[in-house]
């Protein structure tokens, strides 16, 4: 029988995962076609935090392999929500920056998603609003320890 540790990590890493699928699942439907894939939509992200931002840095921060995210930026950029340019500091390198297309529809997207988490909030009893402020700390650490994570060990 696992520890009560295991536990609660697995049923944590099962419920973030469904808490994101069913938001990302509400978002959707009310968004313009086409939808955006879960990755494309954390690349538009990560180059409208960092314009200019070349694609090996970009997979390094999404931990995707760079030709993944060169697949994704190829996409984008024909769909007309990135720009790709030379890197002035290095010839063969891209820079990404952020379209207009695409600063819309992530401020969209970003509006949308906080309404959705605020309006779901709100509607829970006041003593579940109060224990979700209390995690929120742990939850950062969390995601701090996952990104200094380089591989998952399997015991």
């Amino acid at each position: 029988m696992p520890a009560k540790g295991a536990d609660t990590a697995d049923e944590l890493a099962r419920l973030l995962a469904a808490i994101h699928r069913l938001a990302r699942r509400r978002l959707w439907r009310a968004m313009p076609a086409p939808r955006l894939r879960g990755a494309e939509a954390e690349l538009l992200r990560v180059v409208s935090a960092r314009p200019g931002i070349g694609v090996s840095r970009a997979a390094k921060e999404l931990c995707l392999a760079a030709n993944s995210v060169s697949t994704l930026v190829n996409g984008l950029v024909e769909g007309g929500l990135l720009c790709r340019r030379s890197d002035p500091r290095d010839g063969r390198a891209v820079a990404l920056f952020p379209t207009a297309a695409c600063r819309d529809r992530l401020g969209e997207w970003e509006a949308r998603r906080a309404c959705l988490f605020r309006e779901s909030v709100a509607a829970l009893p006041a003593e579940d609003r109060y224990a979700l402020a209390a995690a929120l700390p742990a939850l950062h650490r969390l995601a701090d320890a996952l990104r200094g994570s380089e591989e998952v060990r399997v015991p």
